[in-house]
């Protein structure tokens, strides 16, 4: 009998340990986990101690309600302009409804993979290939948006969708690879040209200052020169002005005096020219020394000698008669200077 009884007791101590553990339940920080009455839902149990009713509640599913990562396997995806890209990816959610979660969709994960493979494709195939290289922000934008919105009866926030890769084939790529090689030539093509376009304007504009300058160079040349031309003709008006006041005062000696300082000056030219080796005076000697005496003797007269034609003093002296003509002598020689009165002349 007492061993029965021992026995009784022992059972009865094994029962209540086992329903202590049974209604006693630790939920760990980042889950939670759902109640179940017979199979129904009833609550949650939230991280810490938890106590339920010993077989009759039960933990139905354990849900973390941390941020998870779903990698998107990689897929195969046509663009719009045919061509075919590998996609990858991988989605950041969280569960915020634990209860949906839990009770609304099968396998989570799964639905999630499958649901963003599915919109992956939507949303490359509409769009071409240049688009899909250079648009993964916005291909991330809307397979965000459009997960969110699909998940939200299951109680889950999709946070974050990121494309990892979009890789096109390598036939492809080595088509790519020549396109911008192209592109490049031709943009250093048009880079050459302008710069060969923009020389050839500067050229030209400098071409067509040299040319302005030039013609404002003969402009200001011709100026000064027509300038020098009227002061010389000025110059000689008013030598022939003096010559001519001169011969009125002086009558023919002045005139006398004029011409013979004409023939020395030309006399001294033909004598200094370099290539003179024969000077032929075409005059008397003694006309020549006549004239210059005459000259001196007007300088040296001054205001005594009175002017041709005055009423009062005495007449001038005869001219001396013209000395015999003799030849001048000649030098052999290249030239022949022929010396004029008003001026030099050389004959060859």
């Amino acid at each position: 009998m007492g061993d029965v009884v021992l026995i009784v007791w022992v059972f009865v101590l094994i029962l209540v340990v086992v329903t202590l553990f049974a209604g006693v339940k630790t939920v760990s920080q980042g889950q939670v986990w759902t109640v179940e009455r017979f199979g129904a839902y009833t609550r949650l149990l939230q991280p810490g101690l938890n106590f339920v009713l010993p077989y009759v509640d039960r933990v139905g599913r354990k849900l973390n309600v941390q941020e998870q990562v779903v990698d998107i396997p990689e897929q195969s995806v046509i663009t719009k302009d045919n061509a075919t890209v590998a996609v990858d990816g991988i989605i950041y959610y969280r569960v915020m409804v634990p209860e949906k979660a839990a009770y609304q969709v099968t396998n989570l994960p799964l639905a999630l993979n499958t649901l963003a493979m599915t919109n992956i494709r939507s949303v490359v195939g509409e769009m071409e290939l240049d688009a899909t290289l250079s648009s993964r922000e916005r291909i991330n934008s809307s397979l965000l948006v459009i997960l969110d919105g699909a998940t939200e009866p299951w109680g889950v926030k999709v946070s974050r969708v990121e494309i990892r890769k979009i890789e096109p084939p390598e036939n492809l790529i080595r088509a790519m690879n020549l396109q911008m090689t192209a592109e490049r030539e031709r943009r250093a093509a048009v880079a050459r040209a302008d710069g060969e376009r923009a020389a050839a304007i500067m050229r030209a504009e400098g071409e067509k200052q040299a040319l302005i300058l030039a013609a404002e160079g003969r402009q200001q040349a011709a100026i000064r020169d027509a300038q020098a031309r009227i002061a010389l003709a000025e110059a000689e008006a008013q030598a022939t002005r003096l010559v001519s006041q001169a011969a009125t005062q002086y009558g023919q000696a002045g005139l006398r005096y004029f011409i013979a300082d004409r023939y020395v000056r030309a006399f001294q030219a033909l004598a200094a020219a370099p290539n003179s080796r024969l000077v032929v005076v075409p005059m008397e000697s003694s006309a020549l020394a006549g004239g210059i005496a005459q000259a001196m003797q007007l300088f040296r007269g001054g205001d005594d000698t009175p002017p041709t034609g005055a009423p009062d003093g005495p007449p001038m002296p005869p001219e001396p008669p013209p000395a015999p003509w003799t030849p001048p002598p000649v030098v052999p020689t290249t030239n022949v200077a022929t010396p004029s009165p008003w001026g030099t002349g050389t004959t060859g």
